[in-house]
C-alpha cells in the first residue's frame, strides 16, 4: 500500500517559498530547504523534483498569490487612479512588512537568474508582461473616464509605470524610507493625469 503524504503540498511550498526569497536561489541549499520545509528529501524530490523545478514551483505560487491579491483591491476600487494607488502602495506595503522579506520574489530572482536561467527568464518575464497588461487596463479605464491624459497610448504608459514599480521593489531592499518610496508613487501617478 501506498503511503500517503504526511503534509500539505501548499504549506510546504509557502515554505520554501519564504526561504528562496529570504536568501535568492544560490545561497539556499537542499539541506536548508528539507530542514525549513520540514519534509524528508525523499519526499521532496519525490513532490517537487530538484531544486530548481520547485524554485520555479514557488514562483509560480508567487506570482499567482501576487496576481489575485493585486486584481482583488484592482476590482474593489472605485477610479482608476484609486486601482493604481491601491498597486503602488500594496507594493510598498509588502516590501517594507517585516514579517516578510524584503523586496519581491520575482523581482529578487529576475536580477539574480534570469541572465543565466532561461527558465527563470521566462517566468520573470510572461509575469512582467502580465503585470504590464493590468496596468493598461487601468490606464484604459482612466483615459476613457477622463481621469488620465490621452496624449501617450496606454502600453507605452503601462511600461513606464510597470518600471516605476519594479524600482521600487527593488528600491525596498535597500535601506530607502518609506517616504521616498511614496514620493516616487505620488509622481508617477501624477504623470498620468490630464
Amino acid at each position: 500500500m501506498a503511503r500517503s503524504k504526511e503534509y500539505e503540498e501548499s504549506e510546504v511550498l509557502d515554505k520554501a517559498m519564504r526561504l528562496f526569497w529570504e536568501q535568492g536561489y544560490e545561497k539556499t541549499s537542499m539541506s536548508d530547504l528539507v530542514e525549513h520545509m520540514g519534509i524528508h528529501r525523499r519526499s521532496m524530490y519525490d513532490t517537487f523534483g530538484d531544486k530548481h523545478t520547485l524554485f520555479l514551483n514557488v514562483m509560480d505560487r508567487y506570482s499567482d498569490k501576487l496576481s489575485a491579491d493585486l486584481a482583488n483591491g484592482v476590482k474593489l476600487s472605485k477610479t482608476a487612479t484609486e486601482a493604481l494607488q491601491f498597486i503602488f502602495e500594496f507594493m510598498i506595503r509588502l516590501n517594507v512588512d517585516e514579517d516578510l522579506p524584503s523586496g519581491c520574489l520575482l523581482v529578487n530572482s529576475a536580477v539574480e537568474l534570469a541572465a543565466r536561467d532561461v527558465d527563470v527568464d521566462t517566468k520573470s518575464t510572461q509575469s512582467f508582461i502580465s503585470a504590464e497588461q493590468a496596468l493598461k487596463e487601468i490606464i484604459l479605464w482612466g483615459q476613457r473616464d477622463g481621469e488620465f491624459t490621452s496624449d501617450y497610448d496606454a502600453e507605452e504608459l503601462a511600461e513606464y509605470l510597470h518600471n516605476a514599480l519594479v524600482g521600487i521593489r527593488v528600491l525596498a531592499r535597500t535601506s530607502v524610507n518609506i517616504e521616498k518610496l511614496q514620493r516616487i508613487t505620488n509622481l508617477s501617478i501624477k504623470f498620468l493625469e490630464k
